[in-house]
């Protein structure tokens, strides 16, 4: 049956405005995919969640400079600390996704929503995974003078274990990664030892040279000058290879437990949404930038080593670390002060 004439108006007079109603979702997409192709065209934002002039801002100058070379745009670093880099993380999760913003990820603010309450931002869901930059090592020092006889794991545990209270060691914090780190060790050990909190990796530092606490689980980049000088010895290293900084000192995973991998780790995340297109020059040139020797050798100066993963790569293991080291955050009852 022919349909009605006022049913056929009414009809194309609904779809006419549906399609209306999608066409700027539709523009807005191809508005998008263009100004990707012809990215970059102004300022790229890389903004850091921790001070000027520690690892992590060190090693984003060095790529972004780097970056901005290839580019022939200028890349600006950021510097937003605050709440182990969750005050940026949740400034960045809301950012604008057209490519002119980017954080350096470092394991402190993946970890952050395991340990702060009532973050606005979920590292795993909320970002863009790029591409990562750098591994940031770290490793276990004693006082040589306060703990002679220890040179090893085995003899840093037997030693622990003869002890009538708990030995102490300290991080940089609670919640830090070295805290966290000598926890999955104590936990695959089955031995004990108290936790000292310090705030910041160098009163910690200074009072393991000075006697105050024996122990320290360290980033490699604040202990190395202080393990050169004989003020402190290095006994292990997180990483499931050996550092090229302390080629003779075993890897935790060398000394008996099988499987250890703790390595606190740097990369490029943008707001999601971010067009593949930019998503995927950027990793590219990343790789290419950490291929140079140039680069590595400004990476190792800082104590960092160059290490790149693509975008899938790096959100499987920003996927991994977040569930293990959240796991073990739980079991402990870790809470950051």
């Amino acid at each position: 049956m022919p349909m009605p004439h006022k049913t056929f108006f009414a009809c194309t007079r609904r779809n006419t405005l549906l399609a209306l109603a999608a066409a700027p979702w539709l523009f807005g997409s191809a508005s998008a995919q263009q100004a990707a192709a012809v990215w970059p065209t102004k300022m790229i934002k890389l903004v850091v969640p921790f001070p000027a002039g520690g690892p992590t801002d060190t090693a984003s100058r060095i790529v972004g400079q780097k970056l901005a070379d290839r580019l022939k745009q200028s890349v600006v670093v950021d510097n937003r600390p605050g709440a182990s880099g969750s005050i940026a993380a949740s400034q960045v999760a809301k950012a604008d996704p057209d490519g002119y913003t980017f954080m350096m990820l470092a394991t402190p603010t993946l970890l952050a929503p395991h340990l702060y309450k009532k973050l606005s931002y979920d590292t795993v869901k909320d970002f863009t995974p790029v591409a990562t930059v750098y591994d940031l090592p770290i490793v276990v020092v004693v006082n040589p003078a306060q703990l002679p006889d220890v040179t090893d794991l085995r003899t840093l545990i037997a030693h622990a274990k003869a002890q009538k209270t708990p030995l102490n060691y300290t991080s940089s914090g609670t919640g830090s990664f070295g805290h966290l780190s000598m926890e999955l060790l104590k936990q695959m050990g089955h031995f004990d030892m108290q936790h000292v909190p310090y705030k910041g990796g160098v009163p910690a530092i200074t009072d393991t040279i000075g006697g105050q606490v024996p122990i320290m689980y360290a980033d490699l980049v604040a202990a190395l000058p202080h393990i050169q000088a004989g003020k402190l010895r290095a006994i292990a290293v997180g990483s499931p290879q050996r550092v090229i900084m302390l080629p003779d000192v075993a890897t935790i995973a060398e000394q008996g437990f099988k499987g250890y991998d703790a390595v606190s780790w740097g990369g490029l995340l943008a707001p999601p949404g971010t067009p593949k297109l930019v998503v995927d020059r950027v990793a590219n040139e990343v790789k290419q930038i950490l291929a140079e020797k140039e680069t590595q050798e400004k990476l190792l100066h800082a104590g960092a080593i160059a290490h790149f993963e693509d975008p899938a790569q790096m959100g499987k293991h920003v996927q991994q670390d977040y569930a293990k080291w959240g796991q073990l955050i739980r079991d402990k009852g870790i809470a950051s002060e």
